[in-house]
């Protein structure tokens, strides 16, 4: 099926599915179309520069990623610090920046490797950086590169630093498995013993249940719920087929094997793994078949969920990082930036029924804190966790019902134009290292304006703990 073809079928047919949640009870019974919003053109936008007055200018210099892979394939003998160290290295070489000039780095990571909780730090210096430049490491789930980057935008906007490195990380080839509590309090406890026979006296007292590991899960403390099995029930709560997903997966693959093949994915750099292979491009894009993709059994809610492996991001290693600066010294030092970091905004929600719509709290609150409509956004980068996700946003954006009694609310949001809409392919297929998504989204966006004669981006994403990101990119003037 060519990518003209797959355009979204948008028409709810609402199923009898198992609900959790009251408001989604209600929701499902209203039917909704909005597949002809989908296609209604965009209207004339104005031309305003979103420039205020008093506040530095941010602007992206330039951004790059390694190659974004399965994990468990060509990376697995790696740690993180090798990928971030990696990704700084490749925007040193892609931009020339001096590492003398170089004020602060700030990196996003979620699984923290215990040997390198600091991760910014250990891949600034493995990258050559002086050890005078501080770096700091943050977490905020999906969402941690895009929180390194709003960092630094308010140590450039505040007049603190000039020239801020942000990124980010995320490596699940190898992730961090404990002894359980049990084992872990006996090995604390051993390790305080002085005598022979108080440490016999502890390890009598081992079990063999003691030695069941803990292994780290893509769950919600909070709720004890895996995030798939959240977007099985939102997919079941707004109605989403498992077609409709499977349609939207395949759109997303398709995309991004065109982009690739055409060279749109410019920020991907050549990662040189010890011993092995140089590593050019990502490796999960797979365009398959409709008929293909029916095959799959459901992934988390089984036998009737709709939610399947190929229809959600896959588990990726990779790196990204961006050069920000403000825009006078960018251009006292002859760069020509890509584009303007303008308004953004964090929000939150309900962990349990409304993990996943960060992109539709956080759309208006941006929009309206930068004076903008959906109509003036030539270009829409959203994160993809799950193809059911994306389609439950766009969903609720379109209903009023939804804006009224969940948002609080007069109107709905809006659609965005399904034609502006992940253009170039998303996480479902460039894949999603948790930490390093963000500033993937945010040069995908400032590319695609360039490429699209557009002025304004806006990137969003949900995350875990039930929050969102939304931030507006403006194209820098040719």
């Amino acid at each position: 099926m060519g990518a003209s073809k797959m355009t979204l079928k948008l028409t709810r047919v609402i199923k009898n599915l198992p609900i959790a949640s009251s408001w989604a009870v209600r929701f499902s019974a209203r039917s909704l179309s909005f597949s002809s919003q989908l296609q209604s053109p965009v209207q004339a936008k104005s031309k305003k520069t979103l420039a205020k007055s008093g506040v530095k200018n941010v602007v992206v210099v330039d951004g790059v990623r390694t190659p974004f892979l399965l994990s468990g394939t060509s990376y697995i003998d790696l740690m993180p610090h090798d990928l971030a160290r990696g990704a700084l290295q490749g925007l040193l070489d892609r931009t020339s920046i001096s590492t003398e000039a170089v004020e602060h780095i700030i990196f996003g990571t979620v699984i923290q490797e215990v040997k390198t909780s600091n991760v910014a730090r250990e891949a600034a210096l493995g990258a050559g950086f002086s050890d005078k430049i501080p770096a700091h490491t943050v977490t905020m789930a999906c969402i941690s590169s895009n929180q390194a980057m709003t960092s630094a935008v308010g140590l450039i906007a505040s007049g603190q630093c000039d020239v801020v490195l942000a990124g980010g990380v995320e490596f699940m080839s190898d992730v961090p498995i404990r002894h359980s509590r049990k084992m872990r309090k006996t090995m604390l406890t051993l390790n305080r013993a002085k005598t022979a026979a108080q440490k016999l006296a502890v390890v009598a007292k081992i079990r063999p249940d003691f030695f069941t590991p803990e292994l780290p899960a893509v769950a919600e403390f909070s709720t004890n719920e895996t995030m798939g099995h959240s977007a099985d029930r939102l997919a079941a709560a707004f109605a989403i087929s498992r077609m409709e997903q499977d349609e939207y997966a395949l759109r997303s693959h398709t995309l991004a094997k065109k982009a690739q093949d055409e060279g749109f994915l410019s920020d991907v750099v050549p990662y040189n793994v010890p011993g092995k292979e140089t590593v050019t491009k990502d490796n999960g894009i797979r365009p398959s078949s409709m008929e293909q993709l029916a095959k799959l059994k459901p992934a988390f809610i089984k036998p009737h969920g709709t939610v399947t492996a190929a229809n959600s991001s896959f588990l990726t290693d990779g790196a990204s990082a961006v050069l920000l600066m403000s825009e006078e010294k960018a251009l006292a030092m002859g760069y020509k930036p890509k584009a303007y970091l303008r308004d953004y905004v964090f929000v939150s929600q309900d962990p349990k029924d409304q993990l996943l719509l960060g992109p539709t709290y956080a759309t208006p609150k941006v929009l309206e804190k930068a004076g903008l409509t959906l109509a003036d956004i030539d270009v829409f980068e959203f994160h993809e966790a799950f193809a059911g996700q994306i389609l439950a946003n766009l969903k609720a954006m379109s209903s009023d019902w939804f804006a009224e009694n969940c948002m609080g609310r007069k109107t709905k949001v809006g659609v965005p134009p399904i034609e502006k809409f992940n253009s170039w392919g998303g996480s479902l297929s460039l894949g999603h290292p948790f930490g390093a998504t963000g500033c993937r989204l945010v040069m995908a966006a400032a590319h695609r304006l360039k490429n699209e004669g557009g002025q304004y981006a806006l990137v969003a994403a949900c995350a875990a703990g039930g929050q969102g990101h939304g931030m507006i990119v403006e194209t820098y003037p040719q």
